[in-house]
């Protein structure tokens, strides 16, 4: 009996081949195999070298692979080969519905996915807006960004602006019971649709009439769907820690995790507090608060000129108080109060009172428009006219400009956090005002190039995971930020010694160097420095998204 049994299970795995259906060689072929490179694979592991393979829009392999078994294969020797990278602050997604190289910017950075909404957002919209951009909600938005094709990926806020806006217009007030009610739903809505929580733009009007508990209350529906809080916070400056303490506040009265957008400390006078506002977020880390930041890797910053004036003169909107610009009187009471006046996000002050330090962005109107790139001190003089002047006639047209108010050593400081990711505060440029900052084009780049390899504040394998894995978990992306088996391959390949930011003031939608492929969902969507056409990316839904 058991002689039979060992012959019949001889035959059998004699005849195992035969019965084994025949599978094409070509169907186990890779799509992609990224060949002998450099691979950091965003955990902040050393790095090692490797073959990378993709099949389906995922790693299939990861080894010393054949590259007789891909369709195509890019010889990654002498380069690095790591996630891609995510912008934590991207600002918005609609550039891509328009013009589908909208995100070359983001490509020739390595950057992968976006993270969109910083108060302002697409949606929700009302009445003529709506009609007019085809959409109201975010989930009509959505699926318009997934059936137009985007070059990255994209991840959503709900803009508490934009919420207000819709409900209660530019006013500065505090809503009536039944007006926050229609907000919280308004928030409930994008939740349900695929936003990963609230963010916050809190020293522009009309936010920051916006109490504490107003956003506590618009954040605690965040929370009930598992998402974050996202903030500009209410102040980077003199009352930094005042604005971190209600950063964490609003967290915890939502059951939310809080990041917070660009950390810095502006004005000179404030540079001390860094370390303290640093101290503040690992107590609360320390004590099992989800906190976290985020940087642009520049010591100037950027905003529309209008924020140097108090926010009560834009009570009734932006485009009003540009019209009130024409009162000389008016014009001398906001002069006084940006020389005396410290009880608000006083950028004058920040800049130490020196229009040398406040760079101009694009300038088109008359007769500016040759200018755009240099301080607004340097303009008057060309023109013969004083600085003041000057100010009175760009703030007409809210014109972006670029105020130096930061310290390099806390952004090292920042950068050494392992909290701590990165942003262009910018996302897909295309023809936007804020495209003048070159945060918009050398972000990433300039942290690798300067901050990394230039000035050794940290390891690769560390600025890799903190532009990969931590950004990722941020935003609720727990299966990207990461080379693995099996996760999505969103990859970026560059060379280390080549990297560098090129944009400037003067040029500041110069690309950068060195990032030579990227590959989203799989595709190569760029491919030795050149856009493919491909439009992978999609919308990666929040936790609370629920299918219509």
């Amino acid at each position: 009996m058991i002689f039979r049994w060992i012959v019949a299970c001889a035959i059998a795995t004699a005849l195992m081949p035969s019965l084994i259906p025949s599978v094409s060689k070509s169907a186990d072929r890779y799509d992609l195999l990224l060949k002998g490179g450099r691979v950091v694979d965003g955990t902040g592991a050393p790095w090692y070298l490797a073959d990378v393979a993709i099949r389906d829009g995922r790693v299939a392999a990861i080894g010393r692979l054949t590259a007789d078994d891909s369709a195509k294969v890019l010889d990654a020797a002498g380069l690095v080969v790591a996630p891609g990278f995510i912008d934590m602050m991207g600002q918005t997604a609609s550039p891509f519905l328009k013009d589908p190289a909208a995100g070359m910017n983001l490509l020739t950075q390595g950057i992968t996915t976006i993270n969109a909404g910083e108060g302002d957002s697409a949606a929700p919209l009302a009445g003529d807006e709506a009609r007019q951009a085809g959409w109201s909600g975010f989930r009509e938005y959505f699926d318009l960004l997934d059936r137009t094709g985007m070059p990255v990926n994209v991840v959503q806020t709900i803009g508490h602006t934009q919420v207000r806006r819709v409900v209660l217009g530019e006013v500065d007030r505090r809503p009536f019971p039944a007006e926050l009610e229609r907000m919280k739903e308004l928030v409930r809505e994008a939740m349900q649709a695929g936003a990963i929580g609230l963010s916050t733009a809190l020293i522009y009007p009309p936010a920051v009439y916006a109490s504490t508990e107003e956003i506590s209350d618009l954040a605690r529906v965040a929370g009930e769907f598992g998402g974050g809080y996202y903030t500009h916070m209410r102040n980077e400056g003199d009352r930094l820690l005042a604005a971190i303490d209600e950063a964490l506040e609003i967290g915890r009265a939502g059951g939310c995790r809080v990041h917070i957008f660009h950390l810095k400390a502006a004005g000179r006078q404030n540079w001390g507090q860094f370390e303290l506002a640093i101290a503040r977020i690992k107590a609360a880390r320390s004590a099992g608060q989800q906190v976290a930041a985020d940087i642009y890797p520049y010591i100037n910053n950027g905003l529309g000129i209008t924020a140097f004036i108090h926010p009560r003169h834009a009570a009734e909107g932006a485009a009003a108080l540009r019209r009130k610009l024409d009162d000389p009187a008016l014009c001398a009471e906001i002069r006084r109060e940006m020389e005396t006046n410290f009880e608000y996000e006083n950028w004058y002050r920040h800049v130490g009172f020196d229009w040398n330090r406040v760079i101009l962005g694009e300038l088109k109107a008359a007769p500016y428009a040759d200018y755009g790139g240099q301080s607004l001190e340097a303009i008057a003089k060309a023109l013969s006219k004083d600085p003041w002047d000057v100010f009175f006639d760009v703030a007409r047209f809210d014109v972006f400009c670029l105020p130096q108010t930061m310290s390099e050593a806390n952004l090292i400081k920042a950068l050494r956090e392992e909290f701590v990711s990165v942003c262009t505060d910018v996302g897909p440029a295309g023809g936007s005002s804020i495209a003048s900052h070159p945060r918009a084009a050398g972000a990433f780049p300039r942290v690798l190039a300067r901050f990394v390899r230039d000035l050794g504040t940290i390891s690769l394998e560390r600025a890799i995971a903190q532009m990969t894995a931590v950004a990722a978990n941020e935003v609720f992306q727990h299966d990207r930020g990461r080379l693995a088996v099996g996760l999505p391959a969103d990859i970026v390949v560059f060379d280390y010694a080549a990297i560098a930011d090129r944009a400037t003031f003067a040029e500041p939608r110069r690309p950068a160097d060195g990032v030579l492929h990227v590959v989203v969902n799989g595709w190569l969507v760029l491919e030795s420095g050149k856009f493919t056409g491909a439009r992978p990316g999609r919308v990666l839904r929040g936790p609370g998204y629920r299918q219509p």
